[in-house]
């Protein structure tokens, strides 16, 4: 038998079957902040990526980004993200270890005096040791050292729970929220039915005549 679910509270929406409700939140920098340099040895290098493969890309991306929910860049079409990534205002690097990449830094300075920290990571085994501030100034000085004015990122609910924190600190202001509802990429396959487990996996429910 067929249980209709009761009504909800006002100000609630109910999403359609197999989808996921994001919180986004836009953080920004007019200028150029003091950046304390953190050395983490010989094994930490920072390397631009340029004409890189899309498989390698893909890679590093996932394995930084899946269990934050980072789908974008793999259900993107192959042409579309070669053409992002061969754009010459489009600055990709890789956090290197031991010749292993470990984390990602993409830079979009397509917009004219503006500079869009597209994506930022490491991949899991390396947080928690101080490479994320590494990281963090590496970004800071490649894009101030361009001739813009405000350096911007979003990021969302499904990242680290440290994730504002770290760009307040970082100097980074919150400016703007929204919410996006996107398919869930476990229930299409696009990513590990098991990955990004502190996000609810809530699967269709087949309706009972």
């Amino acid at each position: 038998m067929k249980t209709d679910n009761p009504p909800l509270p006002m100000g609630y929406s109910a999403l359609p079957a197999g989808t996921l409700a994001n919180v986004v939140t836009c953080l920004e920098m007019r200028r150029k902040p003091d950046v304390t340099e953190i050395h983490l040895g010989p094994n930490l290098t920072l390397e631009r990526w340029i004409d890189v493969d899309l498989d390698m890309y893909r890679d590093l991306f996932r394995r930084v980004g899946e269990d934050w929910m980072w789908v974008s860049r793999l259900v993107m079409p192959d042409e579309e993200l070669s053409a992002i990534l061969a754009d010459t205002g489009v600055e990709l690097f890789a956090a290197m270890k031991e010749d292993v990449p470990v984390g990602i830094l993409e830079l979009d300075f397509r917009q004219p005096g503006e500079c869009e920290l597209v994506f930022f990571g490491l991949v899991p085994e390396a947080i928690g040791q101080g490479a994320g501030r590494w990281l963090m100034n590496q970004a800071l000085q490649k894009a101030w050292a361009k001739p813009i004015t405000r350096l911007w990122l979003h990021t969302c609910h499904f990242d680290h729970p440290g994730a504002i924190a770290f760009y307040r600190r970082s100097g980074f202001e919150p400016y703007d929220t929204f919410v996006e509802v996107t398919e869930d990429p476990r229930l299409t396959g696009k990513m590990r039915i098991d990955a990004a487990q502190h996000v609810p996996l809530i699967r269709p429910v087949d309706p009972v005549s």
